[in-house]
């Protein structure tokens, strides 16, 4: 496998990597992870041979087999799917056309036409590499591909030029898995998938046999198919074992212990200074005092290099609140074409709920949010908004709005004249755009920047409903985290969608299930549907249900009063044994809490428990009062719902 010795990777003046050494394992499941710009991309292309490292060498077996995706998206475009699929490996897709233009070459001869001991012998020579790449069974492996990221069997046959940009990578990325490459190199695969294909593809790398290296910042998808992450951080490379979650803690330890390290060396100088400062005057002393500056000038601190990972700070506010009921949903519908999205969607909205829209793609969901941001106008049914709210939006399509030749702190300024300088200033730079950076050309800003910035406008502008689509979209892992923690207190009332899954099961109280036969509304967590449900939608089977029309129940108008008040004292129930639950969650942690104080308390605890042991406890401890926390939060927003719920 491949092994990289002493590689520096740079771009331009700045240095993304030094002196970097990897040597990756047979079979192993590699992710990839750093902030934007430290050169992850730069790092795939060095592993496929695309690019030479400025100092270091690469050893790559001179037979390995490396598959990587790439973004051609007009080179194939007059071919059938399944065809530029089969293009994965190159022997069989030659062997196959020569085979092909070989029998139509015989066929010419006339009818009953043979072919010659020579054509004979070439179609032997074909067969058995055909044979050996199992070609036979190789359409069938490439149509499973295609319908695993989402791409309709009626499809299949048809040229790739007739699909979009995003559903074309779809395409490319079956193409790079039919290669299965002995190195599967992947940057970004989710982008442009929805939830259903993403939870396929995490099935399919999870059964792998051979390496692969992806970059992605989705960190539930790192943590389903990743047995190693490799840190680019402090221009450094950095391999750790086990999923995400692993490396995350194994790193927060590392950096701690070396921050008690320094405390420490810190604590003994002080010490042997204050020694030195009492006694080098003292002729009995002065040997020993010489003798402890010595060894004050020989002590090094280990150094805490600053991280090149950057975390912005979103806050939303609301300039005022709502009224209570902010949304109300009677009878919805959406069609394009003649064909239609959305058909008699139905629901309410109240004050401080936070609902994700979630289900495959083409069900509507960024139709559902263009709508109530009033973008589209809908065929049939409507909305009403309540009292005092004041929506705001974030499209799929924001970079659309960053247009002209200004800068970032003239478009954000434009979005509230009347906000004083500072103001804009210190919005700018919690979502990183500090100094000199409020000066950069909204032409140049990156897919992270410009959302960034889109993020900033809601800041600024104080909403009390934010519509959300797809809003973790181009921001790196630190951007992400920071703003599911933001959404997480956002004091106002949230709709938002999203096929990252961590992100979904953290912020959403509130699930709003769209599928082709239309909405099923959810009173909890995106967890709790599932386990209330007891059938993961975002599953492969229950997304070939879905396909068929067998979603949920439709939230539509046109129902029985005395249906809808069945359904609300169906969701009160759920309510209250959720809120139940949860006090039992709690009351567990807590009790579990206080073993782990009793054992830390023990007198020889420290001295007869082995290094290791003591930092897994260590970690079980943090990891246990983070669930703790996060639980009582869970309790709280519960218990809040199930009072609005009975008062109302």
């Amino acid at each position: 496998m491949i092994s990289l010795s002493e590689v520096r990777l740079g771009f331009g003046t700045q240095v993304l990597v030094e002196r970097a050494g990897w040597h990756l394992h047979p079979g192993a499941h590699y992710g990839l992870v750093g902030a934007n710009g430290t050169g992850k991309s730069t790092l795939l292309r060095v592993l496929a041979g695309d690019l030479e490292p400025e100092q270091g060498s690469v050893s790559r077996p001179n037979q390995l087999r490396i598959g990587m995706l790439r973004q051609e998206q007009t080179r194939h475009a007059k071919l059938p799917l399944l065809d530029v699929v089969m293009m994965g490996r190159p022997a069989l897709w030659a062997a196959l056309q020569e085979k092909e233009a070989l029998l139509a070459r015989v066929a010419g001869h006339g009818p009953g036409a043979t072919p010659s001991d020579a054509e004979g012998a070439r179609l032997g020579a074909l067969e058995a590499v055909i044979a050996d790449q199992e070609g036979y069974a190789a359409e069938a492996v490439a149509g499973t591909l295609l319908a695993g990221l989402g791409i309709d069997v009626a499809r299949h046959r048809r040229p790739l030029a007739e699909l979009s940009g995003g559903y074309r990578l779809r395409v490319l990325l079956a193409q790079t898995l039919f290669s299965a490459p002995e190195l599967l190199l992947l940057d970004e695969p989710t982008n442009h998938l929805d939830i259903v294909s993403i939870r396929w593809l995490e099935q399919h790398l999870r059964a792998y046999p051979h390496t692969f290296v992806l970059v992605s910042h989705d960190r539930h998808f790192l943590n389903a198919v990743c047995d190693q992450i490799v840190d680019i951080d402090y221009q450094e490379l950095t391999v750790y074992p086990g999923n995400y979650d692993a490396f995350c803690a194994a790193k927060a330890l590392a950096r701690e212990q070396k921050e008690a390290e320094i405390a420490r060396l810190e604590k003994k100088t002080a010490e042997m200074q204050r020694f030195v400062d009492r006694f080098r005057a003292k002729a009995t002393k002065a040997r020993q005092a010489q003798s402890r500056q010595k060894q004050i000038d020989r002590m090094e601190a280990p150094e805490i290099r600053r991280s090149s990972r950057r975390h912005p700070a979103f806050r939303f506010t609301t300039a005022r609140p709502s009224g209570r009921e902010v949304l109300r949903v009677q009878g919805l519908g959406k069609g394009f074409g003649g064909t239609p999205v959305i058909e008699g969607l139905s629901f309410e909205l109240m004050r401080g709920e936070k609902m994700a829209v979630v289900g495959p793609n083409g069900v509507g969901k960024s139709t559902l949010l263009n709508m109530l941001a009033g973008r589209l106008e809908p065929d049939s049914g409507g909305f009403e908004l309540g009292y005092e709210v004041q929506p705001g939006f974030f499209a799929q399509d924001h970079h659309l709005l960053l247009k002209g030749r200004g800068t970032v702190y003239d478009w954000l300024h434009a979005v509230k004249p009347m906000a004083e300088v500072g103001t804009i200033r210190g919005i700018l730079g919690r979502v990183l755009f500090s100094g000199d950076d409020a000066a950069k050309r909204i032409a140049a800003l990156s897919g992270g920047e410009s959302a960034r910035l889109v993020l900033a406008s809601l800041m600024l502008r104080e909403d009390n409903l934010l519509l959300l689509d797809e809003p973790t979209n181009h921001l790196d892992l630190e951007g992400r985290e920071a703003l599911m923690q933001a959404l997480i207190d956002y004091p106002g009332t949230l709709v938002f969608v999203s096929h990252d899954r961590h992100f979904v099961s953290a912020v959403a109280r509130r699930v709003l299930v769209l599928s082709p036969e239309g909405g099923e509304d959810f009173a909890g967590t995106y967890e709790d549907y599932l386990a209330r449900q007891g059938i993961d939608f975002l599953t492969e089977s229950a997304a070939a249900g879905m396909a068929r029309g067998s979603g949920g129940p439709a939230v539509g108008g046109g129902k029985a009063d005395h249906v809808r008040r069945k359904r609300q004292r169906r969701d009160l129930a759920r309510l209250r044994r959720r809120v139940a639950d949860l006090e039992a969650r709690v009351a567990g942690l807590e009790v579990e809490l206080e073993r782990m104080g009793e054992r830390f308390a023990q007198a020889a605890y420290f001295q007869e428990t082995p290094p290791e042991q003591i930092r897994t406890d260590e970690r079980q401890r943090r990891c246990t009062e983070r669930q703790l926390e996060a639980t009582v939060a869970d309790w709280e927003a519960a218990a809040q719902e199930l009072e609005a719920a009975e008062a109302g």
